[in-house]
This record gives structure tokens, sequence and C-alpha cells, in this order.
């Protein structure tokens, strides 16, 4: 199935992208040095109406499907890897509300999500069940009042800011990957507290901590879907955020090849633009045609989850495989284009490549997806 920009797509594009130069740019460089969490970018966001993007209309959002979510993360990214993370974050953290959640929970949260009044989070990492969710330790015990969690998360983008949270436990520790129940966990309930905030390599200005449960106490209509069926509400999850994280880096791949196709306009070298030189243009050439690769990718995985086709979980593993790959490659080769002048850190081109490491890592690391990609194809054997 190919996809289509809209022209309505095509319009929001160019207002987020005017947005993004005007309005994001100018602090980028800043998010980045201070290591602060920017709020004024999360309040940006939310008076353009962008947190609730892809939050169903009757519950406050607009509706979006994911393709025109992708637009928005792309085109912040290319200014901004942090400010579109805020983005990323709070739809990746709404979704298993909106997928697994009561008709009550889905009113009682989703409505302040989508206004930004309530930042949120997805907590599925810990220390010893990343890639492997079966080994998951934090515990959610069945009492007559709810359900007590004890354990801790780590990695959590927004952990420490975050008023609610999309948390995976142990309800049914025997039963492996079907024993994982899905909560919303409000930062307020008792027993809940945030552990150590993580000192980055990239994305600065986005707060990741631990977080802690300690006879934690959830009412039991905060479950999300029936007992037992987490797993498969984080995996639906990041079939639907995977190709986000795939827009985001593909984001910050056309950041840095528009950079490093402007310096090689304007840099003079033995008496001409550097853009003349054979090993330039084929360097451009490629991360060129990467860019554009990882875009039809990234769009068309998209478009299968707004069509709920059966060959998401695979168009969303590729999508972000590649594009993250791609990220990597360009922003590397986009820095040597420039040369020392890339190295400093008044050029954006070596925030941007840290940046880019982690679309590789986070969402699955890009061995994972190739495991994903692999089962799909083969099937049991």
């Amino acid at each position: 199935m190919a996809y289509e920009i809209s022209e309505q797509q095509e319009a929001l594009r160019a207002q987020i992208r005017q947005m993004a130069r005007e309005r994001v740019a100018p602090r980028a460089a800043e998010i980045d040095r201070d290591g602060d969490f920017p709020w004024d970018m999360q309040k940006l966001l939310a008076a353009n109406d962008l947190l609730g993007l892809a939050i169903p209309e009757e519950y406050g959002g607009s509706g979006a499907p994911l393709l025109t979510n992708c637009i928005v993360a792309e085109e912040l990214a290319s200014v901004c890897a942090t400010t579109s993370l805020i983005f990323v974050v709070q739809k990746l953290a709404a979704y298993p509300i909106v997928l697994s959640g009561s008709e009550e929970t889905k009113k009682k949260y989703l409505p302040p999500v989508a206004r930004g009044e309530m930042l949120a989070a997805f907590c599925l990492t810990e220390r010893e069940a990343g890639s492997d969710a079966g080994a998951t330790k934090t515990i959610a015990t069945e009492t007559a009042d709810g359900y007590v969690l004890n354990g801790e998360k780590c990695f959590i983008t927004n952990g420490g800011l975050a008023d609610v949270h999309s948390v995976f436990a142990m309800t049914d520790p025997d039963m492996g990957i079907r024993g994982i129940s899905a909560f919303v966990v409000e930062k307020d309930f008792p027993g809940f507290s945030v552990g150590m905030i993580e000192d980055k390599m990239g994305l600065r200005g986005a707060q990741v901590s631990e977080i802690m449960f300690e006879d934690c106490l959830v009412p039991k209509e905060n479950m999300l879907g029936e007992r037992g069926s987490g797993f498969i509400t984080a995996m639906k999850t990041l079939d639907n955020s995977r190709p986000l994280v795939g827009a985001q880096a593909l984001g910050i791949a056309q950041g840095a090849l528009d950079m490093a196709v402007d310096w090689a306009r304007q840099r003079q070298q033995f008496g001409s633009p550097i853009g003349k030189l054979q090993g330039i243009q084929f360097m451009l050439a490629d991360m060129k045609t990467k860019v554009e690769a990882a875009r039809q990718l990234v769009y068309r995985a998209a478009s299968l989850c707004d069509n709920e086709d059966p060959n998401l979980s695979i168009y969303s593993a590729m999508s972000k495989l590649l594009a993250s790959d791609v990220a990597m490659s360009v922003t590397t080769d986009a820095l040597q284009v420039l040369g020392g002048y890339g190295y400093m850190k008044n050029q954006p081109l070596e925030r941007m490549m840290r940046d880019a490491k982690v679309t590789q890592i986070y969402e699955g690391t890009n061995q994972v997806q190739r495991v994903v990609i692999a089962r799909r194809l083969l099937g049991r054997i």
C-alpha cells in the first residue's frame, strides 16, 4: 500500500517548519548546553495543539493519523531533537491508555494529556529487562484495595517530571510475558518516587530517570485492559510508535543534510566552493539518497498503521532501523563536510550527531529490530 500526503498534511508541514525555524531552532543550542527540560518548548507545543495530535477527538485531541504525527516529529527534529522528543513521548505514553484504557480511564487522563496540562511517561524498561520484557521484575500484587507495585524502572523519559505514567508490571510472574499487566500510575500515588537522574550523551534537555515503586497502591480501575494483557499492549504501542522514532531520526538526518549542502555552497577552498569537488558531491549525493529512502519507509510504515495493515510490525521495525542508521551515518558525514568547524560546539552538527545515536537504541535497539524483522520473515522454523 502506497502512502499519499494530503494538501492538509503539507500545509501542516509548512506551519510546523516555520514554527521550528522561528521559535525552536533559536533555543536548541541553549537547551543542549544547559541540560534543563525546556518547559517553554512544551508550552509552545501545547499552545499549538500538538501534544494531543494523536489522541482521539472525543478525548480532547485531534485524532490525527500517524503519518501526520510523523511529519510533525520530523520537522521538529530537523532543528531540535529534544523538542521533538517531547512530542513523541507524549504520544508514546498516552497510547496504552488509548489502546487499552476503560472509558472512565480515557476520560480522566487523556484530555489533560492532550492539552499538555499533564506530562506523560512510558515505563517499561528495567535494568535487567530492556529488550527482554519477560524478565520484568516489577511486581503488582492484587489486594482488596487495588494493586500494590514494588520494583524499579530505568531510562524513563520525562521521569521525575511526568504527572501520569503507563507502567508495565508482573501480576503473574510464573507466566512470563503473559503475566505482564499495564497500569496508569500518577506521580502523587503513595509509594511512587524518582531515583537517579541520568547524565546523557545527547538529548541533553530531555530528563531521563529511574522510577521507584515501594508498596505503591494503584486503584484496580487503573489497570489497562485485562490482567495479563500488558505485553500485548506494550508491543502494539511500540509498533505504533517506532515509525515516529524513525521520523525523529529522519528529521535529524534532514537537518544535517541541509547544513552540509549550505556549507558546500559557501565554503571556499582552492578558489571555489567545496561543493565543486567531486568527493564532496558524492558524499552529498549518498546522504540525500539515504534520507529519501528512509523517508519512504517511515511514511509507508505510518500509512500501514493508519490503515491497520497486518504487515505493520515488520515495516515498523524496518522504518525505525533504517531511519536511525541513516541519521547516524548522515550526521557523521555532514560533520565531515564541515571539517574542523563541524566538530566545534558553535555548530549544530556535533549536537545532532550525539542526538542521532540514541535513535539506534531506544524503542528497541536496532539489533532487536533485526530480530523482529527476521522472525516476521521466517515465521516458525
